[in-house]
């Protein structure tokens, strides 16, 4: 605190308030400026990346609403430019590297690729302009560039390894020749690389235009009362939680190639100052694509501290200095070249959601029961069936959040990775792709009873109209379903059907790479309740009724789960069971 005091001593208050939130704003630009200017409907509707700027060591200042998934690989990126190029004194205005390396600056998987643009002002470094964003293709053995039955990165597609995009200026064409003549749909993703230049220029003009109407020092004093504020913020917080030591352990359902399950586990350390997460011990790298890099689980678990300290505070380096995040290396959570990491949030969302499960029970008020938490992708590929041009569709699946106390669980949202996305609607993928979606609804499956009750997932179903079409499916979660607390039901898990022309049901399945479609198959995608919350015996009558008559729970599940009879016919209640009655006499 005594650092922020002296620094309103020395400047004004209110113009380094003026300033702090100038800056926020500068990234909310960058990300509206990305997704307007964008090709494709992952970054345009799904909102799959990330926008922001970093002071000149790299320290994250602010990021646009996005993946969540992205808290923190922003900074690593630019940490990595830093750490490459300016021994070399080889940073100038008019740079801009590009860098998707999945095992250090900020990796997460290959078809996430980052860009990163020096500001300088008056000749000198200020800081940097950074984004991440999803290409459809980055080339590698599968349309959509990312599978789960990859055995090494170098199937996975292009890396880009911290390098000039381009020098003072000057675009690195052959670098671009190299990109397009490598990947399926090149307009794509060159328009998708500009897109990313253009939202980089914006930060880069806003940040001048400050030091212009502010001067340099002003702006830098506000950056260093972002980064103060942000870490006393989650210091005063931590001193709420209880200190301690909590453990959790769980599973990673397999790799893709027929291995697993893969045992996980985290060690969480909570004092007045400090909030350690150790994952030492857990599963080392396997062979197939759902290993993730340390970043990646860096961020993941970035997402479950700032829920727990403080949902409402913008997201910057101050912010995590209390986190530490301990893991082995070479293990399912840090792995090392050439490991597979196409599916790499199966194992960084599985970290994060380790912290969440060790700490569910004593922060109620913060965490809910286990959700989905799968991102639950999916690539279609085929021709139109009317332009016989190819088409292909990457996208994420929405599922079923845990109930907590006092609601019940979120129905059909995205899980905790994916943060402020969305999906593609329906009318975009018929227009777009040739395809029809025959239904889009909840699936109610009577999973996650509780006091407080499981959210539902969905069905989404993609009727093919063209022969010979591909679907790769990553459904996590698809053996472990989402955890319960205080007595509360786990959920269900994430699964799909292929519904045959012919009448043939074939699955369920977790994961299937390439799985051949002909006209008229059905690709009929489950996502997965959510965990209850509190023992179903606690659930009001009036919202058991109300349960049935939407659908969520069936006239026998409320006997069997929630102690309670109906009438068949108009849903009136006709009794209570024993085992309810003796229950809350129990506890009156």
């Amino acid at each position: 605190m005594s650092e922020i005091k002296q620094l309103f001593k020395e400047q004004d208050p209110f113009t380094l308030e003026i300033v702090k939130e100038t800056l926020l704003s500068i990234g909310d630009e960058m990300f509206y400026t990305l997704a307007r200017t964008s090709m494709s409907p992952i970054i345009y509707e799904v909102l799959d990346f990330a926008c922001g700027l970093t002071d000149r060591k790299g320290q994250l200042l602010t990021q646009g609403n996005g993946v969540a998934g992205f808290i923190g690989t922003l900074s690593y990126m630019v940490k990595d430019v830093i750490t490459k190029y300016s021994d070399k004194n080889d940073i100038y205005p008019g740079d801009v590297f590009i860098i998707n390396d999945p095992y250090g600056g900020g990796g997460t998987h290959l078809s996430d690729v980052g860009l990163v643009l020096p500001i300088f002002y008056n000749g000198e470094l200020m800081g940097f302009s950074a984004n991440k964003a999803h290409w459809t293709e980055v080339g590698g053995k599968d349309p959509g560039s990312f599978t789960n039955d990859s055995t090494d990165i170098y199937q996975e597609g292009l890396q880009f390894p911290c390098i000039k995009l381009s020098n003072k200026g000057e675009m690195n064409t052959a670098l671009i020749e190299m990109i397009k003549s490598n990947v399926r749909f090149p307009d794509l993703s060159e328009g998708d690389m500009w897109a990313q230049i253009a939202a980089l220029k914006i930060g880069e003009k806003r940040m001048k235009e400050l030091c212009d109407k502010y001067k340099k020092e002003t702006v830098e004093a506000s950056i260093e009362l972002l980064l103060q504020q942000g870490e006393q913020m989650a210091l005063k917080e931590l001193e709420k939680l209880p200190n301690g030591v909590y453990e959790a352990s769980n599973y990673i359902d397999g790799d893709g190639l027929g291995n697993g399950p893969f045992r996980i586990q985290v060690k969480v350390t909570i004092t007045d100052d400090e909030f350690t997460c150790d994952f030492r011990g857990s599963h080392p790298q396997v062979p197939g694509p759902v290993n993730g890099s340390y970043t990646t689980l860096v961020t993941d678990v970035r997402t479950v501290f700032l829920a727990i300290t403080n949902p409402s505070q913008d997201a910057n380096d101050g912010v995590f200095r209390p986190l530490k995040v301990i893991t082995d290396k070479g293990s399912i959570f840090s792995a090392e070249r050439p490991a597979p990491v196409s599916n790499y949030w199966e194992s960084g969302s599985s970290g994060g959601d380790l912290v969440w499960q060790a700490l569910a029970p004593v922060l109620p008020k913060r965490l809910t029961a286990g959700h989905f938490l799968s991102v639950c992708s999916v690539t279609l590929s085929g021709e139109h069936s009317d332009t016989s041009e190819p088409y292909l569709i990457v996208e994420p699946s929405v599922g079923g959040w845990g109930a907590g106390l006092g609601q019940d669980g979120a129905r059909g949202q995205f899980c905790i990775g994916d943060g402020e996305t969305y999906n593609i609607p329906v009318e975009i993928a018929e227009a777009r792709y040739g395809v029809m979606i025959d239904e889009y609804k909840l699936n109610c499956d009577g999973k996650g009873a509780g006091e407080y009750i499981g959210g539902a997932g969905v069905v989404r179903s993609y009727r093919v109209l063209s022969s010979d079409a591909k679907a790769t499916v990553t459904y996590g979660r698809h053996k472990f379903a989402p955890w319960g607390v205080n007595d509360g039901e786990e959920g269900s898990t994430n699964k799909f059907f292929v519904k045959k022309h012919n009448g043939e049901i074939d699955g369920p399945y977790g994961m299937y790479a390439r799985y051949p479609l002909q006209e008229g198959d059905v690709l009929e995608l489950v996502t997965g309740t959510g965990g209850g919350y509190g023992n179903p015996y606690l659930r009001s009558l009036r919202q058991i009724q109300s349960d049935v008559k939407n659908g969520y729970f069936s006239i026998e599940d409320a006997r069997v789960k929630f102690g309670v009879v109906l009438d068949t016919e108009t849903y009136e209640i006709k009794q209570e069971i024993e085992e309810r009655r003796s229950y809350l006499k129990g506890r009156a």
